[in-house]
């Protein structure tokens, strides 16, 4: 018999409640990626001469401002499902948020941040993605608890074991699922890996990396995994048609990764060939 992480039973969402406190797994694992990006970014920071003072005094807004733009990103495009329901919006206890709505609102905080604080951008950016990518790969197993974020039907050795509570109407007939959580978990921590390696060979004076290279290397890497993935959901965020396969339309993730594809691709040409230096998004001296 073929093992299968359908060997594996989920407890449920709930990791701990006593009374009217409840405290889910989904909770808890955002909670140790916030924890060890934290302390990894702080240890990057000391490797770069920016200091951890600096990454203190960003987390707290850069926490807020992504849970505040996945959740934002994830409603734009259910609003069908929240336009009768305005209030369900600040409910997000109840599930809905998306990682390019936290990449995007995050980004915005460290560029208003760094002009604030007199700091270059792409330098804190780069001490902060490898972050991003470990926290993604711990974080997405809160879908393995939820039962969410899966795949196609499937009879691979890997294949998960869906509940027929959270089976979507045109998947009710099937059990076997593809993990595509785990599929994107391990993908970020190979990202992780590669973003880590480059990182300390930069530091050691093994290779040359540019101010900026870092960052555009976990969009591009983190975007083709993505892409390729979110191929494979039966839950797609959808523009201009609705799940499950977004038929006549464009699935929100895959169009967002070919443009960070793009951009990326386009940066990192430009860092090598063009310069050797991101401009700067500061306007002095570096503290």
């Amino acid at each position: 018999m073929h093992a299968t992480i359908a060997n594996f039973i989920s407890p449920g969402a709930t990791f701990f409640q006593l009374g009217p406190i409840t405290l889910r797994w989904y909770g808890l694992l955002i909670a140790i990626s916030v924890l060890a990006g934290l302390n990894l970014s702080n240890h990057l920071a000391r490797k770069k001469d920016l200091g951890t003072g600096l990454i203190n005094d960003l987390f707290p807004l850069l926490i807020l401002s992504a849970v505040i733009g996945a959740r934002i990103y994830y409603v734009a495009f259910q609003w069908r499902e929240y336009k009768q329901n305005f209030f369900e919006i600040f409910k997000i206890w109840n599930g809905g948020i998306a990682i390019h709505g936290a990449l995007i609102f995050g980004t915005i905080t460290v560029l208003i941040f760094c002009r604030l604080r007199r700091q270059n951008f792409w330098d804190v950016l780069d001490v902060l993605l490898p972050s991003v990518s470990l926290g993604q790969a711990i974080g997405r197993w809160g879908n393995f608890f939820n039962n969410e974020a899966f795949g196609v039907p499937t009879e691979l050795p890997w294949k998960l074991s869906i509940p027929y509570l959270y089976r979507p109407i045109e998947f009710s007939d099937y059990q076997y699922f593809h993990p595509t959580f785990m599929y994107e978990s391990v993908w970020n921590i190979g990202v992780f890996i590669l973003l880590m390696a480059l990182f300390n060979r930069s530091i050691k004076g093994i290779i040359n990396l540019p101010t900026g290279a870092l960052s555009c290397i976990y969009l591009l890497s983190y975007s083709v995994g993505r892409f390729w993935i979110e191929g494979l959901r039966i839950d797609p965020l959808c523009i201009n048609s609705l799940p499950p396969f977004c038929e006549g339309g464009v699935r929100a993730a895959q169009l967002i990764s070919f443009i960070l594809i793009s951009l990326s691709s386009i940066g990192l040409w430009w860092i090598f060939s063009k310069r050797e230096k991101l401009p700067s998004f500061d306007r002095g001296e570096h503290n």
